[in-house]
């Protein structure tokens, strides 16, 4: 069985780890990468085909895509590129490291990807276009919304919501039923309690 052709937008360190996921996962072949750098030739031995301006004409190709453009302060570039796709009804792909645990009674929207060694305990729901990344732990009832990072190592206990756009630091530690409001910083290594 031939596998669907996945195109990755954004070219720099988080589309490096996004790689890795995608190819232990097997699920999709890695067509190449949109890069608005125009000097960037490849990463990772994958073709840097062009800029994002190629998404109306790679939608008719019946390829996946997937942000990979990293969150650092905000979420806004990846909310634009995101609604690019949308309006061309681009196929979104959702992307789990066989090395995660996600439970079966959770649920994660689509544009998301769970790196490395994450745990997802039951309960959870995930938004669209999240990065969960290596070795984060999701407990039991927590809601993430759309645009969310959740940050190496951090940790967000149970039946806490973290609100759309918002970007939790490594290391950071949210205690159970907290609420983060919508667009946050949680800082690397912050702990937030009641």
């Amino acid at each position: 069985m031939t596998k669907p052709e996945l195109i990755l937008v954004g070219g720099g360190g988080h589309c490096m780890s996004v790689i890795d996921v995608v190819e232990l996962e097997d699920k999709f072949k890695i067509k190449g990468i949109l890069e608005i750098n125009s000097n960037q030739q490849e990463v990772l031995g994958y073709p840097v085909l062009g800029g994002d301006d190629l998404i109306e004409e790679l939608v008719n190709e019946k390829v996946f895509f997937l942000i990979t453009v990293g969150q650092i302060k905000t979420y806004r570039i990846r909310e634009k590129i995101s609604e690019r796709l949308t309006k061309n009804k681009a196929q979104l792909a959702t992307v789990v490291s066989p090395r995660a645990y996600v439970s079966k009674h959770s649920f994660i929207e689509e544009g998301t990807v769970v790196m490395h060694d994450v745990v997802v305990n039951s309960g959870v729901s995930i938004g669209k276009h999240c990065i969960i990344n290596t070795k984060a732990n999701i407990e039991h009832g927590v809601g993430i919304e759309d645009f969310c990072h959740v940050s190496t190592c951090a940790v967000v206990n149970g039946d806490s919501i973290i609100k759309r756009g918002t970007f939790v630091g490594s290391n950071a530690t949210i205690s159970n039923g907290i609420i983060i409001k919508e667009n946050s910083i949680v800082s690397a290594g912050e702990f937030i309690k009641r």
